[in-house]
C-alpha cells in the first residue's frame, strides 16, 4: 500500500512510496501532526544514487515489524537531500556535532518545532560494528521522549543555539593581505596534503578534488612552479586511467573508495562531470595534450547520452547499483569478458588489467593496468596494432553492456547542477574551439529559465514540467555564473544583463550585513537556522562563486560597491584558504586572480572574433572577455566600444583602463602587465 511520497517528484522519495513506514514528505503537515499528537519526528534523509540508503530501507523501512513501531512512536519524513539542500545541511551539522561524523543516510530526531535533539547515519538491523540496531536506536528514543522531555527540549535548545553560533563563528573577523606568499601558502598547503605517488589528495577515499587541482593550474600558470603543475596532472591522469572512469561509456563515478582510483563508488553525478571537465579544459588550455581533449568530448558524450532530458536539461545521477548489487552493470566476470570482449589475443585483457580471477570482489574493472607503448614493446607489435584490437574490444564490450539492465536514472533537474553543466559546455566550446559545444550551452541556458524561473521567481527543482521549491544560493550562484560564462563564449551580450539581473536579486534575497550570503533566502522560514555556506563540498562554495560573480558584474557595470564587496570577501578567506586549503580552493582561485588583477577585454571590429579565439588558446584566467557588438544592451562596459571596421582590443582593470590597441600580441601584454 502507497504513502504519502506517491505524488512526489524525487525518485528517491519515489523508492520509498511503498515502504509500510508511513512516510511523508518535508513540509509543514507532518509537524503539525507531531504537534497535535504530541510525538518526535523522525527526518530521514538520502539521495536516489545512495547505495546505503538503499541498503537500509531494504534491511529496516521494508521490515513490518520495524516500520509498525516507527508508525506507532514517530512521525517519519523522507527527504531528498538534493531536492531540500538546506535541511540536509541543517541536519547534517547537527548529527556531526552530536557523532563527529555524517554522511547518508541521515537520520535525525527532530522536536515538533523543528530542532534536532539526536541523530546519526546508517543503523543495522541487528547490533553490529559496535552500533546498535535501528530498532533499538528507535525504542531508546521513544524512550527518551516519553519520560525525560526536559532533557529533550535542553539538548534541543542547545544544539540550535550551537547551529546559530557556529554559522556565525564561520565568518571572517576582517580582510587579510592578499600577496604572492599567501598563495605560495596556499600552493604548499595543496601540496603537503597530495599524494604524489598516485595522485588526488588524502588516502582513500579519494574525491575528484577538482578545485584543487584547477587552483594548481593556475598556480603553475602565474608562477611556473613544475610541481604544482606535476600534482594537477598526476592526480587527471591517475583517474582517467582509473575504475572511477568509465573506460567503455565515458564519465566519472562519484570517489574511489581505494587510494589507486581502482574501485569507485560507481554512483555517477552530473555535478562531478561537469567539474572535471572545467578542470580537463584547464590542463588541456595549458599543455595541449590531444588526451585531454578526448576526455572532455567523451564525457560530454556520456552526459548527452545518459542524463540528457529530452526537453534539454540534465538529469542529477545514475545510481550506484543496478539488480541490488553495487556496479553490476560495469564489472565483468572473466566468462562475459571472454564471452564478449573478442579479444582473442589477451592484449585488451593486459590493457584493461582484466584477470581470471578479477581485480576486485571476483570480478573486473576495467582501468589502464598497461600503456599501449608497454604491451607494444613486449608483444612486438605496433600501437595502432593494439589501438585497433582494443577499440574493437570496446565495442564489444560496450554493446553487450547496452542489454544489460541499466542502474536507476535519478531524473529530476536541479538548477544549481544544470548551471555547472553549461559551465562546462561553453567552456569546452571556447576550449576546443568547438562551435556545437557553444551551441548546446545556449540553448541548454535558454532551458534553464524557461523551466526555472516561474513568473519571475527561480525554482530549485524540475521534473516533467514541473518546478518547485525555491531556489538555494548556489542556485542563482552557479546560474550567473553560467551566464557569464556564456556571454564571454557566444559573443551574445544579453546573457551578461541577465546575470547582472539576478546578482541584484541575490544581493536584496539573500544578502548578510557583512557581505556575505546565507544559503536560503529571506522569504524561507521552514528552517530555524540560515546557515552560511563558505566553504567548498562536492561543488564549490556559493559564497565564493557569488564573490566572482560581484567582482565579474562590478566591473562590467562599473558597480563600484559590488567590486568592493566581492574584495573584501575575497580578501578575508586569505588566512582561512592557507589553513585548509583543499576545502577552501575556490576562494584559493579567485585570491591569486585578485593578487594578479582581473581584467576586462573587450574586442570590437572585424576581425574580433579571431582575435578573441587567440587570446582563449594562452590561458587567460586572469581576464574576462567580451565581444561587442552593435547591440549594447545599455552596459556600461561597452558604451562607444563599437567599431565595425578594423580590430580593437580594450583592456581595463579595476581602477583604469588602457589605451586600446590593435593586435593580439599587445593585449596579451597589457593583460599579463
Amino acid at each position: 500500500m502507497a504513502n504519502r511520497l506517491q505524488g512526489e517528484q524525487s525518485p528517491y522519495l519515489l523508492q520509498h512510496a511503498h515502504n509500510p513506514v508511513n512516510w511523508y514528505p518535508w513540509g509543514d503537515e507532518a509537524f503539525k501532526v507531531a504537534a497535535t499528537e504530541h510525538k518526535p519526528v523522525l527526518v530521514s534523509i538520502g539521495y536516489a544514487a545512495c547505495h546505503w540508503c538503499h541498503v537500509m530501507e531494504r534491511e529496516s523501512f521494508e521490515d513490518d515489524e520495524v516500520a509498525a513501531f516507527m508508525n506507532e512512536h514517530f512521525v517519519c519524513i523522507k527527504v531528498d537531500r538534493e531536492e531540500h539542500p538546506d535541511v540536509d545541511h541543517l541536519y547534517m551539522d547537527a548529527v556531526q556535532a552530536i557523532g563527529g561524523s555524517g554522511g547518508w543516510p541521515l537520520n535525525v530526531f527532530v522536536t515538533p518545532e523543528r530542532a534536532p535533539f539526536y541523530g546519526g547515519t546508517y543503523y543495522p538491523p541487528r547490533p553490529a560494528y559496535s552500533r546498535p540496531s535501528w530498532l533499538q536506536v528507535l525504542q531508546r528514543m521513544s524512550d527518551i521522549w516519553s519520560n525525560q522531555q526536559e532533557e529533550v527540549n535542553l539538548q534541543a535548545t542547545q544544539m540550535l543555539q550551537h547551529l546559530r553560533q557556529a554559522s556565525m563563528r564561520v565568518m571572517p573577523a576582517a580582510a587579510g593581505t592578499v600577496d604572492s606568499d599567501l598563495c605560495r601558502k596556499i600552493t604548499d598547503s595543496l601540496l603537503a596534503q597530495a599524494d604524489k605517488e598516485k595522485g588526488g589528495f588524502g588516502n582513500a577515499p579519494k574525491f575528484p578534488g577538482t578545485m584543487a587541482i584547477s587552483y594548481l593550474l593556475e598556480y603553475y600558470h602565474y608562477t611556473g612552479e613544475e610541481a604544482a603543475l606535476t600534482q594537477a596532472l598526476l592526480s587527471l591522469d591517475a583517474m582517467i586511467a582509473g575504475g572511477i572512469y568509465d573506460q567503455l561509456g565515458g564519465g566519472f563515478a562519484r570517489y574511489s573508495t581505494d587510494r589507486e582510483w581502482l574501485a569507485p563508488h560507481f554512483e555517477k553525478m552530473l555535478y562531478d562531470n561537469a567539474l572535471i571537465i572545467l578542470s580537463l579544459c584547464d590542463a588541456y588550455t595549458i599543455t595541449g595534450s590531444q588526451h585531454y581533449k578526448k576526455i572532455i568530448e567523451e564525457t560530454i558524450a556520456f552526459a548527452e547520452r545518459e542524463l540528457k532530458d529530452e526537453t534539454g536539461g540534465y538529469y542529477c545521477a545514475l545510481d550506484a547499483d543496478s539488480e541490488g548489487e553495487e556496479g553490476k552493470c560495469y564489472t565483468w566476470t572473466w566468462d562475459e569478458w571472454m564471452a564478449h570482449s573478442g579479444d582473442t589475443t589477451g592484449i585488451a585483457a593486459l590493457h584493461f588489467g582484466v584477470l581470471p580471477a578479477g581485480n576486485w570482489e571476483g570480478t573486473n574493472i576495467l582501468h589502464i593496468a598497461r600503456s599501449m607503448s608497454d604491451i607494444a614493446a613486449e608483444k612486438q607489435v605496433t600501437e595502432a596494432e593494439i589501438q585497433a584490437i582494443v577499440t574493437e574490444v570496446e565495442s564489444n564490450l560496450f554493446g553487450a553492456r547496452s542489454l544489460r539492465i541499466r542502474p536507476l536514472t535519478d531524473d529530476k533537474s536541479l538548477l544549481s547542477w544544470n548551471a555547472l553543466m553549461n559551465m562546462a559546455l561553453s567552456k569546452a566550446g571556447a576550449t576546443l574551439g568547438n562551435s556545437t559545444y557553444t551551441q548546446k550551452a545556449v540553448a541548454h541556458a535558454q532551458w534553464m529559465l524557461a523551466s526555472f524561473d516561474i513568473g519571475g521567481t527561480l525554482l530549485h527543482t524540475w521534473k516533467k514540467g514541473v518546478a518547485k521549491i525555491p531556489a538555494k544560493l548556489d542556485d542563482y550562484a552557479y546560474l550567473i555564473q553560467a551566464l557569464l560564462q556564456l556571454a564571454s563564449v557566444s559573443g551574445a551580450n544579453e546573457w551578461l544583463v541577465t546575470a547582472t539581473a539576478l546578482t541584484e536579486v541575490v544581493v536584496k534575497d539573500f544578502g548578510r550585513e557583512d557581505g556575505f550570503f546565507y544559503f536560503t533566502p529571506a522569504s524561507q522560514k521552514d528552517i530555524p537556522v540560515r546557515k552560511v555556506d563558505l566553504y567548498d563540498g562536492a561543488t564549490p562554495s556559493a559564497n565564493a562563486v557569488m564573490a566572482h560573480n560581484l567582482w565579474l558584474c562590478g566591473m562590467c557595470t562599473e558597480n563600484t560597491a559590488w567590486i568592493e564587496q566581492s574584495g573584501t570577501m575575497i580578501s578575508a578567506m586569505g588566512s582561512t584558504a592557507v589553513r585548509y586549503a583543499y576545502s577552501f580552493a575556490y576562494w584559493g582561485l579567485l585570491l591569486q586572480r585578485k593578487y594578479h588583477g582581473m581584467k576586462t577585454v573587450v574586442f570590437s571590429g572585424i576581425d574580433a572574433a579571431q582575435a578573441i579565439k587567440e587570446i582563449r588558446a594562452k590561458c587567460v584566467p586572469q581576464a574576462y572577455l567580451l565581444t561587442c557588438g552593435k547591440e549594447i544592451f545599455n552596459l556600461p562596459i561597452l558604451e562607444k566600444k563599437f567599431f565595425n571596421g578594423n580590430l580593437y582590443i580594450f583592456v581595463c582593470s579595476e581602477q583604469a583602463c588602457l589605451s586600446p590597441v590593435n593586435s593580439v600580441s599587445e593585449a596579451f601584454n597589457q593583460i599579463n602587465g
